[in-house]
């Protein structure tokens, strides 16, 4: 097996992606229903959090899920976490302009990532957790993203997902190999295949659904799911 890309690897890498991370009306296009995804998490974490004055944004690349959940409750405080700051520069350009909250960026990867406790109401996560390796990295980050939240507050994900049988994970890997040659070509399936299996390391759905519930997050549910994607969240 191939070692897995370094942290200073993947920040060089979407340093260079900027412009395929800003486009509020497709989200990240390499992942299936990323519109869609954008969408129910941005309105869930609405109609779970009515009251919610501050938004914590994982991984926030140019800052699509904090612009669609500005959509839904206007003028929160936003801290924006990314690994890289070409990224951040443009989610601080995109969200400044769209709250009349404070905005806040880090640049950090999230497993250093130190956060107050009970600071935040809603935190975001697409797309990042996936870069998590070992299960103590898993569980330490869960642990952490509990603690930060306040009281009723949610932590909403989108991400890639592996299965547990290996005849399910060959057909979901199946049709999200479909879909990007249908969106593109052959070679672009092979190009996103190919830093997937470099840079990435999800865990199955329910494996997090049972690790949100394990450090401590009352209530866990599952927004949507379509190939090796889902959507989905906990209520602390």
């Amino acid at each position: 097996m191939q070692p897995k890309s370094t942290v200073e690897e993947i920040r060089a890498r979407f340093d260079a992606d900027v412009e395929r991370f800003s486009n509020l009306e497709t989200g990240q296009t390499a992942t299936m229903d990323a519109a869609l995804a954008l969408e129910l998490v941005a309105q869930t974490a609405a109609a779970v959090t009515p009251g919610a004055r501050h938004v914590l944004d994982l991984g926030c690349g140019a800052g699509n899920y904090t612009l669609k959940q500005l959509q839904f409750l206007p003028n929160l405080d936003c801290t924006l976490v990314d690994l890289s700051q070409p990224m951040l520069t443009r989610a601080q350009e995109r969200v400044s302009v769209a709250t009349n909250g404070a905005v806040t960026t880090l640049q950090s990867d999230l497993r250093e990532l130190r956060l107050a406790p009970e600071s935040v109401d809603i935190i975001l996560a697409a797309a990042v957790l996936h870069h998590l390796r070992d299960e103590s990295e898993w569980e330490a980050v869960f642990a952490a993203l509990f603690a930060a939240l306040c009281p009723g507050g949610a932590l909403w994900i989108f991400d890639l997902v592996e299965h547990s049988d290996a005849t399910v994970q060959a057909l979901q890997w199946q049709r999200y190999g479909d879909y990007l040659t249908s969106f593109k070509n052959e070679a672009y399936r092979e190009q996103v295949f190919a830093y997937i299996a470099k840079e990435d390391t999800p865990r199955p759905l329910l494996w997090q659904c049972d690790l949100l519930a394990r450090v401590g997050f009352s209530r866990v549910d599952i927004l949507h799911k379509n190939g090796p994607f889902a959507a989905f969240g906990a209520i602390k």
